[in-house]
């Protein structure tokens, strides 16, 4: 094939994150013929790490779209060519076999600010994998529902994802979020509750063929990628080499609740959202402080242990893309109130599916909040390149022993997992103490 590279303009997959191989384009914002301009966001993709908008770094027109909604690309490949001449201009067009978007086509958006800033690509190869609609894989009928005249359903990208996944036709779903909003809800809902359950305009289907080996009749299977995939490898990865020690402690957190009530009407915090998890993370910090061995990780190749001088306190957060893990950098240089922006900042966009790949690696201490979920306490399996992370459970009020009568008091238990190469239990249960003496008493917060 032979382009003119002075006219059309090929745009390929960037490396839009560290170290991946592959991205797949969640949503298209243009189609064939559209104009585009420098910097203009046109598609929407999935890594192992978030979901960015990939800008358009040339002006002209849409010539082709090489991929389509739900493909996985690899780094490098071609996914749009723009022809860059001006209107009218003539000119031979180059012969491109353009792949059609999915059937399921969303409504296009106002041109937004690009989230991803760059364009170099990595060399790597332009082989694309072949669409496999998720409905046929799994050989399921689709459900019927609304007419799917009219405008595209409305649903965030992750709801979208779902759909495909569970072979699930967006225009036939009844949505019931606000502002008539797909939810997840309404996609499970749409799913077949059994196998007569046919489109009503297709034929009677025939008597179904024996399921394989490895499906058995009443499952539903769900492929493991992006986010889901990249956790499950990092976690056995983790669990598999590092010697995993955990050590509970059960602490009276009575005046750290007091002092959040406190600190929500301090003008100092007017805006911020105080947590409990605030001042956990602070006394985490505090203690990583007077014991910066903590603070390292395990070179494997040269049989070292790292020592950090900066603490980037990774907080675990549950999205509906899965388990993702963002970071604060500097966590350890920061004020409290400036420690709470950048929690409720990190919530925000965790939750949107917009934190960037670089603040989803290079943490060096973690803390995740398994109490949300009514969970007294938890084993924490290690996020991977760290030494320590640090579990907090439930907050409840139970009898305690407090100036020598029983008296109902605010209680939480503290787990701490460790790296036994690089933390022994010495130094485990002094991080652990200390973390525990901040919460009892964390009025020194204050002035740290």
């Amino acid at each position: 094939m032979t382009v003119n590279m002075q006219r059309f303009r090929e745009f390929s997959m960037p490396d839009v994150g560290e170290g991946l191989t592959e991205a797949e384009i969640v949503r298209w914002y243009v189609s064939s013929g559209d104009p585009v301009h420098d910097g203009m966001t046109v598609c929407e993709v999935e890594t192992a790490k978030a979901v960015v908008e990939l800008p358009i770094p040339y002006d002209g027109t849409v010539h082709a779209i090489h991929s389509g909604e739900g493909t996985t690309v690899d780094i490098g490949a071609v996914i749009i060519t723009v022809d860059t001449a001006p209107s009218g201009e003539a000119g031979p067009a180059p012969a491109v076999p353009v792949e059609p978007p999915a059937a399921e086509e969303a409504p296009q958006p106002e041109p937004r600010q690009a989230v991803l800033v760059g364009y170099g690509v990595a060399n790597g190869s332009t082989k694309r994998r072949p669409r496999k609609p998720a409905a046929v894989a799994a050989g399921r009928p689709r459900r019927p529902g609304p007419p799917a005249d009219g405008p595209a359903p409305a649903a965030k990208p992750p709801v979208r994802k779902l759909a495909r996944d569970l072979g699930v036709e967006l225009a036939r779903v009844t949505p019931t979020g606000p502002g008539g909003v797909i939810t997840r809800a309404d996609v499970h809902a749409a799913l077949p509750a059994a196998p007569a359950d046919v489109h009503p305009a297709l034929p009677a289907a025939p008597a179904p063929a024996p399921a394989p080996p490895d499906r058995q009749a009443g499952e539903r299977r769900i492929p493991v990628k992006g986010v889901r995939k990249a956790v499950a490898e990092a976690m056995v990865a983790s669990a598999f080499t590092a010697p995993h020690v955990t050590e509970f402690l059960t602490v009276d957190v009575t005046r750290t609740m007091k002092l959040v009530r406190r600190l929500r009407g301090d003008p100092d915090f007017a805006g911020l959202r105080v947590t409990p998890m605030l001042l956990v993370a602070k006394a985490l910090l505090s203690a990583v402080r007077r014991h910066p061995a903590v603070n390292a990780s395990w070179d494997e190749a040269r049989q070292e242990i790292v020592l950090k001088d900066d603490v980037h306190l990774g907080i675990a957060a549950a999205t509906p893309r899965g388990l993702i893990v963002p970071h604060i950098r500097d966590a350890h240089a920061r004020t409290l109130p400036e420690l709470a922006r950048c929690l409720h900042d990190l919530v925000v966009m965790a939750r949107a599916g917009k934190t960037a790949p670089a603040d989803l690696s290079g943490s060096t201490v973690t803390v995740t909040n398994i109490g949300v979920f009514g969970v007294d306490t938890g084993t924490p399996i290690l996020n991977p390149g760290e030494a320590a992370i640090l579990a907090v459970g439930a907050i409840r009020e139970r009898p305690w022993v407090h100036k020598g009568r029983i008296v109902p008091r605010q209680v939480t238990t503290l787990a701490l997992s460790f790296d036994h190469r690089l933390v022994d239990g010495e130094l485990g249960s002094r991080v652990l103490t200390e973390i525990a003496a901040v919460l009892e008493r964390p009025k020194r917060l204050i002035t740290r």
